[in-house]
């Protein structure tokens, strides 16, 4: 009897060979019995017998996830063997393995029973890389350098499936089969795909659910387009319509009546304002303390349009020179011509200029040489 006192690397590598096959086998058998069982359960849904066709319904999806997760080893145990000098020649856990023999010892114990190989290679990996890597890899403990997949968690968990896949097996079921069924409304309720279809905007014309520029059946009645945005963006205000013209109103410069009246207002002529329509100086009157203003009778503006509609040109004549009123005269003569010195003009004599002529007067200047030049003696 040979004792070896350290890892079997031929024996690891041919069970890691014998497990793929049976996995392989398992993964066929599984299936082909899932099948044959949908053609029960279609039978149960026709007869009414929803309840076990629920039941047969969870063991349909056990034995759907117990296939993906022998999926999930195979590819593990496929992985050990194509990097199998990893084991070989390095000591401590390859980063390139670390997920592959955690996974394999986690799952170990719990498809030992389907799989024998399994034992073998786990004793084998624990020998390689110690009980206490080993046992922390079985209780999910590590993080470093790799962590238990979730999804081989998830697929071999003993909890029962939720209620929800349950009836979505057996809607797929009964439509394969050809059959009538109405789920659990109180199942489907908890449908979160269903529930996000309900809150998608309707982009057809059947309206949408009043979300930007969409409105629901019966919150727009009229049809009404809503209105822009300002488009002032400096103060925030949005100008309204232009106001509509003033009743009766009758063009200052005349004219014939032959167009219509513009439907827009119409544009004052700025040389027909005078500079305001104050009151004049000569319409104050100061009497025992009392202001009062006389009635501006100068032609200019009126202060109110006529009331007559028809009274008003139809069509504005700007050939005609239009009437300017004349200035006020009753200003009071502030300001005096004398009181302005006048320039001088230029007919008089400037200094060193001859009367009559553009000629210098040569006396004159040899006068002034000879006074200059007495008083440099002096």
């Amino acid at each position: 009897m040979s004792i070896s006192w350290g890892t079997q690397y031929s024996k690891l590598k041919t069970n890691l060979r014998l497990a793929i096959n049976r996995l392989k086998l398992l993964e066929k058998k599984k299936t082909e019995m899932a099948l044959k069982s949908r053609t029960e359960i279609a039978d149960f849904i026709a007869n009414h017998k929803e309840d076990r066709a629920r039941i047969r319904v969870e063991h349909i999806i056990r034995e759907d996830f117990l296939v993906e997760a022998y999926e999930l080893l195979e590819m593990y145990c496929d992985l050990i063997l194509a990097r199998f000098g990893l084991i070989q020649q390095i000591k401590q856990l390859d980063d390139g393995i670390a997920e592959a023999v955690i996974n394999i010892l986690w799952a170990a114990p719990r498809v030992a029973t389907d799989v024998s190989e399994f034992k073998v290679i786990s004793d084998q990996l624990t020998m390689k890389y110690g009980k206490t890597f080993a046992e922390a890899a079985r209780n999910n403990q590590l993080e470093y350098p790799a962590k238990v997949s979730p999804k081989l968690i998830a697929k071999l968990s003993v909890q029962a499936p939720p209620k929800l896949l349950v009836e979505r097996y057996m809607i797929e079921i009964a439509k394969c089969a050809g059959i009538p069924f109405t789920p659990d409304p109180n199942i489907m309720r908890e449908d979160e795909v269903a529930a996000a279809e309900q809150m998608l905007i309707d982009f057809k014309n059947q309206g949408g659910q009043g979300y930007g520029w969409m409105y629901s059946d019966g919150s727009n009645p009229d049809n009404k387009k809503p209105p822009f945005p300002p488009t002032n963006k400096g103060s925030g205000y949005y100008p309204g319509p232009p106001p509509p013209p003033p009743a009766g109103f009758k063009d200052v410069f005349g004219g014939s009546d032959e167009a219509s009246i513009p439907a827009s207002a119409p544009v004052s002529d700025p040389t027909n304002y005078t500079a305001s329509n104050y009151p004049r100086l000569s319409q104050v009157e100061n009497s025992s303390g009392d202001i009062k203003i006389k009635p501006n009778t100068s032609p200019g503006i009126p202060s109110a349009p006529p009331t007559d509609a028809n009274s008003l040109p139809s069509k504005m004549n700007l050939n005609e020179t239009p009437e300017f009123p004349e200035p006020p005269t009753d200003f009071p003569e502030m300001f005096d011509s004398a009181s302005f010195p006048s320039a001088k003009s230029s007919d008089e004599q400037q200094p060193g200029v001859a009367d009559g002529s553009d000629e210098l007067d040569f006396d004159d200047l040899a006068k002034r040489f000879d006074m200059l030049k007495k008083k440099s003696i002096r």
